[in-house]
């Protein structure tokens, strides 16, 4: 685990250094523009035609993304009422409560969850991410995570026809819909060698290319936001997977679908919780240093969850 990790910070590191040196005059959020864009639109969409087309269906596929969405839901009850409580001692505008709110429910599911849950758990864990995210927490960012932003940040109206739009907009979503047909008509385990070749060789960049954008918006944080932005990065890292813990209890998960569900929601912030919050006029750069720290303090406290979860 220490030494993947390792690699990972590795790539990280070299998307930090490619902000330094801009190599061909390009610059890091342009870089990270185009990276997100072929990832999402095109090889994130391979990668979940091949897994999903193809995965066993059991009672794990409903009790996994539910797990995704009651952690969620849970996380942003959790997160107004103890940013609440900081707020009598520290002084936190509205829309750096929006922002803190927003980064201590949503992870970096599958950016960060893919690789960390396949090192941990093998090829077969590469469903969950891509169910926790798509059919749970990914789907929420959109439906509850706009409203609440558009709340606390006062500015632009919230359209619930846009929220849906957004979403149903999304390449992944549909390729998810597409492979969960194909494997309830049996035709995912037809696909043409060929093809799943095709797939797989589209899917075998995402892991590398995900890691690297991280390290594309890593940035160094201004001390004087980091007492705020703690609150939210404690939630986030600490709070969220043992409140995933209670859940998936409660749901009577096991092995390593509940395990991957911990680990899921032990992840650091969601990259795209950023550009929802720049949208509706929160404090984006807040929710930067909060993505920021979290990832800096997720090399920590990944391991430890994983040594925890190993137990279970």
């Amino acid at each position: 685990m220490i030494e993947n990790l390792s690699a990972f910070f590795i790539i990280i590191a070299l998307g930090v250094l490619f902000q330094i040196i801009k190599p061909g005059n390009i610059d890091a959020d342009t870089a990270r523009h185009t990276i997100n864009t072929l990832v999402i639109k095109f090889m994130l969409p391979a990668l979940c035609f091949r897994v999903i087309s193809t995965m066993r269906i059991d009672r794990d596929t409903f009790l996994f993304p539910l797990s995704a969405i009651l952690t969620v839901f849970a996380i942003l009850i959790i997160a107004y009422f103890l940013i609440t409580i900081a707020g009598k001692f520290i002084h936190i505008r509205k829309k750096q409560k929006g922002a803190l709110i927003l980064t201590s429910a949503f992870g970096n599911v599958t950016f960060f969850g893919l690789p960390i849950l396949m090192t941990l758990y093998g090829p077969e864990a590469e469903k969950y991410p891509l169910m926790y995210d798509i059919m749970g927490a990914g789907s929420l960012l959109w439906i509850i995570g706009t409203p609440l932003a558009s709340y606390y940040g006062g500015v632009k109206k919230f359209s619930f026809k846009e929220s849906i739009k957004n979403l149903f907009s999304t390449p992944p979503l549909w390729a998810m819909v597409l492979a969960f047909l194909a494997n309830i008509l049996g035709l995912g385990v037809k696909t043409p060698y060929f093809i799943l070749k095709v797939l797989e060789m589209m899917s075998a960049p995402v892991i590398p290319l995900m890691i690297f954008s991280v390290g594309l918006t890593l940035k160094i944080p201004h001390i004087k936001h980091i007492v705020i932005a703690m609150p939210s990065v404690l939630i986030k890292l600490i709070i969220s997977p043992l409140i995933a813990f209670v859940i998936t209890r409660f749901l009577g998960m096991s092995g390593i679908a509940m395990q991957a569900s911990i680990m899921e929601a032990s992840l650091p912030v969601m990259i795209m919780t950023l550009a929802l919050c720049s949208q509706y006029k929160l404090d984006h750069r807040l929710a930067a240093i909060v993505t920021i720290i979290s990832i800096v303090f997720s090399f920590i406290t990944i391991p430890i969850t994983a040594a925890l979860v190993a137990g279970l």
